[in-house]
């Protein structure tokens, strides 16, 4: 992510109320740990609301397509000069879009019809597909921490993934797929913003939650149950609150981001496993086996590592081009 802070996001927007908070947002040492904390621990419980519509008759598809089109008329109604900066490149910033959109996507349904930890652990795989990505699309150099990290992570998946009745690796279920197809979109999402240098985060931001939409609206339409107008009449109050909560919660992570180092950020955001291994036990009972633990730990390591490798390239990078991001 760029370095535009949130205060400069908001001090962009023509809103007062906007321009407001710009003068309420005081910038002391902890905020920035406290924003990817804040930002970290939605989403590790953002999956329990979702379960809940599903369960009152809005399945995941819907309520994504509703709470995703929602959050992205907030975002250009408080960025209405983001997507000007789309025009230059269109189709970067449509497969940034895009990719986050499946992501976001996949990872909705597969938190819905799987083990919430297993689900965000095989998310968190994308270290595996970020290196190589980041190397083919950014032409970053691969080293020997580089295939490192992508050999930790892969052994975290096999013993995840092991299915002793065939003797190998292999997703147990639809949940398990979409989790894995989360992670991996995840990777070039990100990779692809990391290339949108000099565009805002703002306008970033809000490709990505179009995206969201746009995938989301056939998925709904095509492959998902109908649901009646009536029964989303009656949980308009949570999925307006979700989707105000995408937006906050995007701002959120953008100023956290754009004042913590890379490495210190990949730790902090790892607390999303520590509070939705948590809330998977306290709301829905969910217990991880050995094995999600012993693969956990080996995919924790190679996010970890992977923020050193990724930090190397970026300082590459910026040294090269004259640019700081």
């Amino acid at each position: 992510m760029g370095s535009l802070s949130l205060r400069v996001l908001l001090q962009s927007s023509p809103s007062p109320f906007l321009r407001f908070l710009s003068l309420i947002v005081p910038p002391a040492p902890y905020l920035p740990v406290l924003a990817l904390l804040i930002g970290a621990s939605t989403w590790g419980i953002v999956w329990y609301p979702y379960r809940l519509l599903a369960h009152n008759g809005v399945g995941g598809e819907w309520s994504a397509l509703i709470t995703y089109g929602i959050a992205t008329v907030a975002a250009v109604a408080l960025f209405p000069r983001a997507p000007r900066e789309w025009l230059p490149r269109p189709w970067l910033f449509l497969l940034m879009g895009l990719s986050g959109g499946i992501s976001n996507i996949a990872y909705i349904i597969s938190i819905l019809e799987g083990n919430v930890m297993r689900v965000v652990l095989l998310f968190y795989l994308a270290p595996l597909w970020t290196i190589p990505l980041a190397h083919w699309l950014l032409k970053e150099k691969l080293d020997a921490r580089g295939y490192g990290v992508m050999a930790i992570a892969m052994l975290g998946a096999m013993v995840m993934l092991w299915q002793p009745e065939i003797g190998a690796p292999w997703p147990q279920s639809r949940a398990d797929w979409l989790g894995v197809v989360a992670g991996l979109f995840f990777a070039l999402c990100n990779v692809l913003v990391r290339k949108a240098a000099g565009a805002s985060n703002a306008a970033k931001s809000t490709s990505i939650l179009l995206g969201v939409t746009l995938v989301a609206a056939p998925v709904a339409l095509v492959f998902a149950q109908k649901v009646a107008w009536s029964v989303v009449a009656g949980q308009w109050p949570m999925l307006l609150g979700i989707a105000l909560t995408l937006v906050a919660m995007s701002l959120v992570l953008q100023y956290g981001l754009s004042h913590i180092a890379a490495t210190r950020a990949v730790v902090i955001l790892l607390f999303e496993l520590v509070v939705a291994t948590a809330a998977a036990w306290l709301l829905a009972g969910e217990v991880a086996g050995i094995r999600e633990w012993i693969g956990g730990a080996l995919i924790i390591a190679a996010s970890l590592l992977s923020g050193l490798v990724r930090s190397s390239g970026e300082q590459n990078i910026d040294g090269a081009s004259g640019k700081n991001n």
